[in-house]
This record gives structure tokens, C-alpha cells and sequence, in this order.
């Protein structure tokens, strides 16, 4: 992993706004939203994507496709797209990940405020309005909205993931309202001021091939802002049905490790921050570290685990790490999974095998009946 300091960042980000500027429109006015589109061999969805983006009602908005090396026929969707709306731009770039295609996007972006959508969801046709105009009225440095899980096969389906709920929408400081550290990232249902996220070198690791790029950035957003708007409304149809974005393959499974190395790196250049979220941070680690945990295949998983023990115990002798910050199965699980890995990974395949009844029986061990409802009722509100 490359470190980058943060004069080197704003060099990086300047050299990379020059690379853009034949290709900025003139005399123009300048957009309230640049939305960025990162696009790589995803000609089954890219039209319905890119449709989304052009029928929004904000419509002084500019779309730049960033174009990273597709082989199929995304690139000839995107030009039906130039030839009809001037509002769309697009960089061709060689093929070299999603870190490098976000950081080229954020660098051409002119809007006031910057978006992201995948290009494989789909976006309501008022969210940048919805979202730009909430941004305006609270001065805020970033909105988030909720989102949908979205199944096109074998029948349309949506599902709310519940980011935002009533209880929780209004104006907020990530600070006091910790979180919106342990969600899911989800950076694609919200929107960033573009001069916050210049002023605090906000970026992503340009990791070839790697997956989680979204983690570390998000993090970086929270640490950095102090007054966020929620909104509880859902907007982005995140597509769950699309088999090329699986992650679960062995060149992935440590990607997440240099993610976590870069929100440290940041944090270190950050000394004002660094004692207040980095307990938040240790959290976030082992929330994420079990997410890969359980998605693994067995082998990968038996691996897995020994790194998993490894971080813990380098972070409990750092003494870094607050456990009033995590709920009480996630203390015991973390404090097994350090004294022997291979055990708890033996016990949790016992406990897969069983079924649902094992896991109830587990945490009926840890804490009985009230433990059980609080484990299924954290589970509820997360999806």
C-alpha cells in the first residue's frame, strides 16, 4: 500500500484536474451537482443507470462516466448518452480499478456538491433534487438518505435498508451520533460538498483489483464532517442481483486489511482526531473483519481467523481499544477469537450447521432471554 501525504494528495489531485481540462465545458455555469459514474464491463445495467442519472428533476446537474477500460459495450452506451445531453462528460482511462476511477471523477468534478452512483443501480428520478436541497437549507458538508436492496430477477423487488429511520433523520454531528461509523458504508446514497471534501484530502485507495475501496472513504467523511443532514426518504435502488460483483475470491479476502491501514494513516495525519475516533475506528474493524468472516468460503475462512487474531490482540496491546463501544456478544466473541482462533472458528461451524437454533442457544449461554431479543433486535434494525 502507498501512503500519501497530504500535500502529495492535493498535488496528486491538481495534476489530475489538468489532465481534465480540454474536456471541461467553457463559459458555462457551473453545476449544483458533478454526479460520478464509475463504469467497468456492465453493459446489462449501464443504460437503465445512466437513464436515471439524465431524468433527475434537479436539472442543472453535469454526469461524468468514468470509463475504466470496459471490453463489452458500455463505452458505446455511454456515447449515445454524449450525443443527446451536453450535461454528460466522460473519462477513458486504462483499466486500473475503482479507487483510481473515483479519485480521476472527484478531481474533473465542478459541482457544488458531488454524487455517486454505481453503475449498475438506479436512482429515483427526485433524489439529487431532494438531497441538494436539504444541503442548502442546513449549510451541511454531506446528506445521506436511505436505500433500497433491489432485485430485477426473477421479479422486481426492493427491500429499505433502514440507514436513516424517523427517529434518526434531522441534522447531526457524526461525533455525537457514532453510528453512522458502524452502518454500512453506502456512499452512493448521499451527496458531499465538493469544497469539504478538497479541503480535507478526501480520497480513495487506488488498489488495483481491490474491493472495499468505499470503507475507507466513508470513514474519512465522518471523521472529517461536523454537521450532516439525514434523510428519511429512499432513493438508490442498490442492485443485489449482479454476479460480477462478488468479492468472495482469495486475491480479495485481505483488500479490507489496506483499507483499515489507510483510515489509520488518515487518522494519524489527523493528531486533533486521532484519540477521539480511534476506539470508533477499533470498532468499525471488528464489525468489519466478522462481515468478511461470514461471507467466506471455509478454507478462506480458516485463514481468515488467524489474521482476525492477529489485529485484535495488536490492537488490545496498543491499548487502543474501548470495549463499552461494543455490544456484549461481540466482547466475547472478540476476546475468543484472540485467545484461539481455531476453536472459535470450529465452535462457529457447529453453530452454522445447527442452524438458527444454535445461534439462539449461543447467545442464550452469553446472557439468556434478554440478550437473545437484543442480538435479533440490533440485527433487525442493521438488515
Amino acid at each position: 500500500m502507498t501512503n500519501t501525504s497530504p500535500e502529495q494528495g492535493k498535488q496528486g489531485q491538481q495534476n489530475q484536474r489538468s489532465q481534465h481540462t480540454a474536456q471541461t465545458p467553457q463559459n458555462e455555469q457551473a453545476p449544483l451537482i458533478s454526479l460520478l459514474v464509475p463504469i467497468y464491463n456492465v453493459e446489462r445495467y449501464l443504460e437503465e443507470c445512466l437513464e436515471s442519472a439524465r431524468t433527475q428533476t434537479l436539472q442543472n446537474i453535469e454526469i461524468i462516466c468514468i470509463n475504466d477500460g470496459s471490453t463489452d459495450g458500455s463505452r458505446a452506451i455511454i456515447q449515445t448518452f454524449l450525443d443527446t445531453d451536453p450535461r454528460f462528460r466522460v473519462i477513458d482511462k486504462p483499466n486500473s480499478g475503482y479507487g483510481a476511477s473515483m479519485n480521476q471523477g472527484l478531481a474533473a468534478a465542478r459541482g457544488d456538491y458531488i454524487g455517486i452512483l454505481e453503475s449498475d443501480d438506479w436512482l429515483e428520478a427526485e433524489a439529487l433534487e431532494t438531497m441538494y436541497n436539504a444541503a442548502r437549507e442546513n449549510d451541511a458538508d454531506v446528506v445521506k438518505a436511505d436505500f433500497y436492496f433491489y432485485w430485477s430477477v426473477p421479479e422486481e423487488r426492493n427491500e429499505r435498508f433502514g440507514f436513516v429511520s424517523a427517529e434518526t433523520a434531522g441534522v447531526h454531528d457524526p461525533r455525537e451520533h457514532t453510528d453512522v461509523f458502524y452502518l454500512k458504508p453506502s456512499i452512493w446514497s448521499a451527496i458531499y460538498r465538493r469544497s469539504f471534501i478538497e479541503e480535507n484530502n478526501i480520497n480513495f485507495l487506488e488498489t488495483p483489483g481491490a474491493s472495499y475501496q468505499d470503507a475507507g472513504f466513508n470513514f474519512k467523511v465522518w471523521a472529517s464532517t461536523r454537521k450532516v443532514v439525514l434523510i428519511d426518504k429512499a432513493f438508490l435502488h442498490y442492485r443485489q442481483d449482479n454476479e460480477a460483483s462478488s468479492i468472495n475470491s482469495p486475491g480479495k479476502v485481505y483488500c479490507v486489511c489496506d483499507e483499515y491501514a489507510e483510515m489509520i494513516r488518515f487518522l494519524e495525519a489527523r493528531p486533533q482526531d486521532k484519540a477521539e475516533l480511534t476506539p470508533i475506528l477499533v470498532k468499525m474493524r471488528y464489525d468489519s473483519y466478522m462481515w468478511n468472516y461470514d461471507r467466506l468460503s471455509e478454507e478462506l475462512r480458516r485463514e481468515w481467523i488467524l489474521r482476525m487474531a492477529k489485529d485484535f490482540r495488536e490492537e488490545d496491546e496498543a491499548g487502543i481499544i474501548d470495549y463499552a463501544l461494543f455490544e456484549p456478544w461481540k466482547v466475547e466473541d472478540r476476546k475468543s477469537i484472540m485467545a484461539d482462533p481455531l476453536l472459535f472458528h470450529a465452535r462457529q461451524r457447529e453453530r452454522t450447521e445447527q442452524g438458527m437454533w444454535g445461534k439462539v442457544k449461543y447467545y442464550y449461554h452469553l446472557g439468556g432471554l434478554p440478550m437473545v431479543m437484543r442480538v435479533a433486535k440490533k440485527k433487525l434494525s442493521r438488515g
